[in-house]
């Protein structure tokens, strides 16, 4: 385990995101209440013994609503970071790799996304398709393609220019063989770092948008509902919003320094300083 000590931020992000993700995935069996099963007769209480982080204002056990809205903040980040990476990373390649008119439509395209703020565009999308988990993480993907789109646009016309790509294409080598086996796994490195740290946004995002009534809908368990929800009872019992709000940022805090330790182990440059 000599590598904790070399990188304890890591160490610690990993920590963090494999608690929070296990607790995620586990919740239906380790959460000691029903998230949605009101107790009026608990409304509001403190931790106790009963109520590990107190009860909101039905009586709902925080405990358990944290850990199943660990579920769904996780599923609509992930998933919208996998579209961006999919179509974003893409479009990026495809633009570095084919160049000419293609790039420049591309990136004019990506630019246009680029000129709208992350939630404006987000509130915008979800307001056309309706409030729900998959066009919230339709929404959050769409905003961040551009961002894909131009990460690995920059690396791949490095490698599209290279040596050993001239003589993949010299000896025969399709345009599919070149992308798939000579320039993909050079950009995997950037692809992982990327989405890591996408990933720690993502759920800021997602949480934002629940805040604002836009992401997952009563009475499903959102951390940023949970937040929006206990701001009216903060004199009374400020457990909701404290918790919640805690449990967002130690899950954007997990997938950020995850993010920034690989960045500082595959990148050639800070390995040498």
């Amino acid at each position: 385990m000599s590598w904790v000590r070399r990188q304890p931020l890591l160490a610690f992000g990993l920590l963090l995101v494999i608690l929070q993700v296990g607790g995620a995935i586990l919740a239906p069996w380790i959460a000691p209440y029903d998230p949605v099963a009101q107790d009026i007769m608990a409304r509001l209480k403190g931790p106790s013994a009963e109520h590990w982080l107190g009860t909101d204002q039905f009586g709902r056990d925080l405990l358990s609503r944290i850990l199943h809205g660990y579920g769904h903040s996780m599923l609509v980040s992930a998933g919208s970071v996998a579209l961006a990476l999919v179509t974003g990373g893409t479009l990026g390649v495809l633009a570095a790799y084919m160049g000419g008119w293609m790039d420049r439509v591309v990136m004019r395209c990506m630019d246009i996304l680029f000129a709208f703020p992350i939630i404006l565009l987000a509130i915008g999308i979800i307001a056309v398709l309706g409030p729900r988990d998959s066009t919230t993480a339709l929404a959050i993907g769409i905003v961040y393609m551009p961002i894909f789109a131009r990460l690995l646009r920059g690396p791949a016309l490095v490698l599209a220019s290279s040596d050993f790509v001239a003589g993949a294409r010299v000896l025969g080598a399709s345009h599919s063989r070149v992308l798939f086996r000579h320039i993909l796994p050079n950009l995997a490195s950037v692809i992982l770092v990327q989405a890591s740290i996408s990933l720690s946004t993502a759920i800021l995002v997602e949480a934002s948008l629940s805040f604002l009534g836009l992401g997952t809908q009563p009475p499903s368990p959102s951390l940023g509902r949970m937040l929006a929800e206990g701001r009216s009872f903060l004199l009374l019992s400020p457990f909701a919003s404290l918790f919640s709000g805690m449990a967002i940022l130690m899950a954007s805090l997990g997938f950020n320094l995850v993010g920034d330790a690989l960045r500082d182990l595959l990148d050639p440059r800070l390995r040498g300083e």
